[in-house]
């Protein structure tokens, strides 16, 4: 039987009176104080209020299709049972919607945030974006993140004049680094957050220092955590990588499986935060989080079963992809695959709304851009079509293997 913890009676009633005296959160972000590069575009209206605009910008980009077939954890597994990018975006809607819902936040701020917080993610996972920055940063100095990356995606690439709030939420979301207590530093000018932009390329753990500017962004990025805590461990019993029994981590206060964590962390930090201006979590929960996170890393990311398949395959493949569009970029040659299926395809999707012709962008920039939109499928199938006798693969695990 599963471990399902509650919120406390007390807070049950309080949470009930304020609602029906309708009380409104002080410390929720206000629609009318969305700040945007374009301030005299995308005004709000009863119908497409502020963030439900950003909502819609970012799901109906053309881009946004392809979290559906990009490795959250596990590559090449033919297997529709395993978590793909697309569901973990809406997992992570879900549990900071419901977070949300409970401490009066904007919800609709919470939902493009997450929407819009993996989309720049690279095919096969952190694999593959970590790879990225190893050819990116030899190639410049520069690091590749993939929550800066989102950003770009978004805002430079695809210049939806998005607000500050979803972008800074975007981009401060972080969800490799947790914390007891979440608590927004307040700002609202889009130098600060250009500075920000580019100390991230520049310094590779400057994102770490991030703290987001919403409470709303908080609750996000505690939630991407959540989302993929017992997530991804359910994933590696299914396909056979861990036994079910290994679930020492959570037992004392989270739980035993995936459900029971998302509940007992939305109840835990509900319970401590709701009326207040930050986020916060109990000392031992806290403790049991940053021991769940740390040992899906030991027995899970770090793996050498998941670390083969990319040294052995999707690594060189990737420098060679690389490389090989950096010569089409400098080059400028319109007949290759970089520009018939990546600048022609964002010149067209933008025409109507880019005043910034694309080609002008740096080669490097380009060839980073092209492959971080990739997804995996497209990926193996490039590189097999650019390279028909190269010495590189990989092999999927089928349905009956």
């Amino acid at each position: 039987m599963g471990k399902y913890n509650s919120l406390s009676k007390e807070l049950q009633e309080r949470i009930i009176e304020d609602r029906t005296n309708h009380l409104v959160n002080p410390y929720a972000f206000k629609d009318e104080n969305v700040v945007r590069r374009r301030m005299d575009h995308d005004k709000a209206n009863l119908w497409r209020p502020a963030f439900v605009r950003d909502c819609e910008k970012i799901m109906h980009l053309p881009l946004y299709n392809r979290y559906a077939d990009k490795t959250q954890v596990f590559s090449l597994y033919k297997n529709d049972d395993i978590s793909r990018r697309a569901q973990h975006v809406q997992l992570v809607s879900r549990i900071a919607r419901n977070i949300g819902s409970l401490l009066g936040l904007n919800l609709d701020l919470i939902e493009a945030i997450s929407l819009g917080h993996d989309i720049g993610h690279t095919p096969f996972g952190h694999a593959g974006e970590n790879k990225l920055s190893e050819l990116y940063n030899g190639q410049t100095g520069k690091y590749f993140k993939h929550n800066v990356h989102s950003v770009r995606v978004l805002d430079k690439m695809c210049p939806l004049n998005l607000s500050l709030q979803t972008l800074d939420g975007i981009l401060a979301h972080n969800g490799e680094l947790e914390l007891k207590e979440y608590s927004p530093k307040l700002y609202s000018d889009f130098q600060v957050f250009d500075e920000h932009i580019n100390e991230c390329y520049i310094n590779k753990n400057a994102d770490r220092a991030l703290i987001p500017a919403t409470l709303e962004a908080c609750v996000m990025r505690v939630s991407d955590i959540i989302a993929y805590l017992g997530k991804d461990r359910q994933d590696a019993v299914k396909i056979g990588l861990v036994n079910d029994t290994e679930q020492s981590y959570q037992k004392s206060k989270l739980g035993n499986q995936n459900a029971e964590i998302i509940n007992n962390m939305i109840v835990n930090i509900v319970e401590n935060s709701y009326g207040k201006p930050y986020l916060k979590m109990d000392d031992d929960y806290f403790e049991a989080f940053s021991a769940g996170k740390k040992e899906n890393y030991e027995i899970i990311y770090r793996d050498d079963r998941v670390e083969d398949v990319y040294k052995n395959g999707v690594y060189p493949m990737m420098e060679q992809i690389y490389e090989r569009m950096l010569a089409d970029a400098k080059s400028h040659n319109k007949d290759s695959f970089l520009y018939k299926h990546h600048i022609a395809y964002i010149k067209d999707m933008t025409k109507y709304y880019s005043t910034v012709d694309y080609e002008e962008n740096d080669p490097n920039d380009m060839v980073v851009d092209y492959i971080a939109s990739m997804t995996d499928d497209y990926f193996v199938d490039l590189y097999n079509h650019l390279f028909p006798n190269g010495k590189y693969g990989v092999k999927y695990i089928g349905y009956f293997d």
